[in-house]
């Protein structure tokens, strides 16, 4: 009888628990959730609003971004005006696609904006898409 004792308590568990793992994961889901909207955003700008029909966003565009204080961005990061077109042009994106969106403040001249689509246009980009945001007439 002694014997029988020790061989039952010698038994290993084989099961792992998974509980506490989902746990963290569903934790870690909701975080991602919550912060992936945020992160998201970009340069504030205030677009022009028309009626027009939406365009499915591409992540993988080139966005050129101009706020009202005239400030170029690609993406997130700040270039000066006189730099652009060298950025553009070795920009690795660009290569087979050529197209940009561009977010322009709608506080800005129209000769301003017309000046940034002149230089895309020398850098080698073929397609301007001009972004707003849908409002009233």
């Amino acid at each position: 009888m002694g014997m029988n004792k020790q061989k039952g308590g010698n038994t290993t568990l084989s099961e792992i628990n998974v509980t506490p793992m989902v746990d963290v994961m569903l934790v870690l889901l909701v975080i991602f959730m919550v912060t992936a909207p945020l992160v998201q955003q970009g340069v504030k700008v205030d677009l022009p609003k028309v009626k027009a029909m939406q365009m499915t966003s591409e992540e993988s565009r080139v966005i050129i971004t101009v706020d009202k204080d005239r400030r170029v961005f690609i993406g997130k990061a700040e270039v000066p005006l006189e730099q652009l077109e060298t950025k553009i042009s070795t920009n690795e994106r660009l290569k087979g696609d050529h197209e940009v969106f561009l977010y322009a403040d709608r506080a800005l001249p129209y000769g301003f904006v017309v000046k940034i689509m002149s230089v895309l246009k020398k850098a080698g980009v073929d397609q301007v898409g001009m972004v707003t945001e849908p409002g009233e007439d």
